[in-house]
């Protein structure tokens, strides 16, 4: 007969840890346990994706960096020309 392996584990094994974990927590309490630990997941994944995102940041050429920054100030001078040019036909009584 073959058993369920897991860590030397046998079936009879995680049976018996099974039953303990009901007995001290209560069968009440185990959907919050699971509940809460599986906000733990996701927010422990949240965070390692941030610092991985914050390394690839940090490895980005300087070059790179600047031409990014360049653009990002481009986009927002032309958004300001509108925004004056708009302004203006405002204080004309053009709108």
């Amino acid at each position: 007969m073959t058993s369920l392996l897991l860590g030397g584990l046998g079936t009879p094994e995680l049976i018996l840890i099974l039953a303990v974990v009901v007995l001290l927590f209560g069968a009440s309490k185990l959907p919050d346990l699971a509940r809460g630990s599986g906000r733990a997941l996701r927010i422990f994944k949240a965070e390692t994706k941030g610092l991985i995102d914050e390394d690839d940041a940090e490895k980005k050429p300087e070059a790179q960096r600047t031409a990014e920054l360049v653009n990002k100030q481009a986009e927002l001078d032309a958004k300001q020309a509108e925004l004056d040019a708009e302004r203006e036909r405002l204080h004309r009584g053009e709108l």
